[in-house]
């Protein structure tokens, strides 16, 4: 037996000495040698500079809004030459994370492309979307003021006439390849392996805090319970505005500004769902019809980031922490496109988290959404509620 051990360990010892003096038959391939006459980025790029329309849809974003994301992020992308070989160039760099995140192409599809090793493609796409995240993050998805959060009230007003609303609430799951070694944690109630993308969106479809990394087995409202702002909410540490009284309802006292969400989330002080069940009174019906045209804005900004980002309509062979961050760059891109000639405020993280009584939290969250009720069936009222 003794033998047999020794006979197996030298042929392994001698394939893996075998395999280390195997040489490369060619140190860069002649296709790759040839990226400056022939790759994409070096070709077809130039050309469609000269075509914005095509170039918009090539990238997803016009000449000018890349150039402009190349001048923030191109210090943190670029890489120094060497005696063996010349890097990559920032442009080329970014164009090759931005063709596979408006796309969602395979690394090799997009190595063929850009005529670059398939390796070479695996590294930079992370490294890419990394750095637009932490170069982004700070001018267009920081955690909103107070003033900031009464801002998003007054529109969510004014466009969706929920008063009070401070944000729509939903979660997104994204496919994955089934990752290895973790069991069912992934796996959705879809069928399929995902991680779940949890946003808070304003008036104006663009979101404001993000959760990305939930396991796909999770619920929506565990995942909102797991996260930073699901705990701060429920803390009371988020910086909302003081609670106000109703436009032409002043009998009816301050309420506190809230967020919608769909029946997936738990009813809080400060989240309103909608009642449940079917057969309900007229005035409960037309509560839900509110509350569900203000949380639509949550699903339009999500059915754009995948029309636009079309990484999402793919299974992503990647692993979860890499897939997190192609999903925090996507977001940021997506606030990028729509506010990029928009002010906005300096970064204010979350507070600390504390606790709060739940029966009392439970009896004050159904008193705030009979208010609402009796607010849009009365004063609150709109023409066309009257349909439903």
């Amino acid at each position: 037996m003794e033998d047999i051990t020794t006979i197996a360990a030298l042929y392994l010892l001698w394939k893996s000495y075998k395999r280390s003096n195997k040489r490369r038959s060619v140190w860069v391939h002649n296709i790759i040698k040839r990226r400056t006459q022939f790759g994409e980025y070096h070709c077809l790029i130039k050309e469609l500079r000269l075509d914005d329309c095509r170039f918009q849809r090539y990238f997803r974003m016009t000449c000018v809004q890349f150039d402009d994301l190349l001048a923030r992020v191109g210090v943190r992308i670029s890489r120094m030459d060497t005696n063996y070989r010349r890097s990559l160039s920032a442009a080329e760099r970014l164009s090759i994370c931005l063709r596979y995140l408006a796309t969602g192409d395979s690394f090799r599809t997009i190595a063929n492309s850009f005529r670059v090793g398939v390796s070479t493609v695996s590294t930079i796409i992370p490294d890419v979307a990394t750095a637009i995240w932490d170069c982004l993050v700070e001018e267009f998805m920081a955690v909103p003021s107070t003033e900031e959060w009464r801002s998003i009230a007054e529109k969510f007003e004014e466009r969706w006439n929920f008063p009070l609303c401070c944000g729509a609430l939903d979660g997104k799951h994204v496919v994955l390849k089934a990752p290895e070694n973790t069991g069912s944690q992934f796996f959705n109630y879809k069928g399929t392996f995902s991680l779940v993308l949890l946003a808070v969106v304003d008036a104006e479809r663009c979101f404001r805090v993000i959760d990305v990394g939930g396991y796909g087995r999770t619920s929506d409202g565990g995942i909102l319970a797991n996260s930073a702002f699901g705990q701060a909410l429920k803390s009371g540490s988020l910086q909302l505005p003081a609670g106000l009284p109703l436009s032409g309802g002043d009998h009816l006292g301050p309420l506190p500004h809230v967020f919608v969400a769909d029946e997936a989330f738990p009813l809080r002080k400060n989240l309103m769902r909608p009642f449940p069940g079917r057969n309900l009174p007229r005035e409960r019906r037309i509560f839900n019809y509110r509350l569900s045209r203000a949380r639509l804005v949550v699903e339009n900004a999500f059915g754009i980031l995948s029309s636009q980002w079309r990484m999402y309509r793919h299974v992503i062979e990647v692993q979860p922490e890499v897939a997190e961050k192609f999903v925090k760059a996507t977001c940021i891109l997506h606030n990028f496109l729509r506010r990029t000639t928009q002010a906005v405020a300096d970064v204010e993280p979350l507070p600390g988290l504390g606790r709060i009584a739940a029966n009392n939290s439970a009896r004050e969250a159904i008193r705030v959404r009979e208010v609402f009720t009796s607010y849009f069936n009365a004063e609150g009222t709109v023409p066309w509620q009257d349909d439903v």
